[in-house]
């Protein structure tokens, strides 16, 4: 095998590895979103980290994100995560009761 070949197999051979960690990723995020029923900014933190992720393995495919995995976690996000709840603020009363 060329120098060239050993090349392109060692490339491919990154990419398919890229590519299974962001598999990895993607199908934990969201089985985490579907089965966490977390607060929503805990979810949207845990998609945040998600898209870090994909975009340091293809840091190129930052459109590909939005087009393909991003309106897939904001549709688990608005299906599966708790609404926000808002604390009622206190200023002059204690904090610890």
């Amino acid at each position: 095998m060329s120098s060239v070949g050993a090349a392109d197999a060692a490339a491919l051979a990154d990419e398919k590895r890229r590519l299974r960690q962001l598999r990895m990723v993607v199908d934990l995020t969201c089985n985490v979103l579907m089965q966490g029923r977390l607060p929503r900014d805990e979810a949207e933190d845990l998609v945040a980290a998600a898209r870090r992720r994909a975009l340091e393995l293809f840091p190129d495919k930052e459109d590909t994100y939005e087009l393909i995995l991003a309106p897939r976690f904001a549709r688990l996000v608005r299906e599966f995560a708790s609404p926000k709840k808002e604390r009622p603020l206190r200023p002059f009363g204690p904090i610890f009761r």
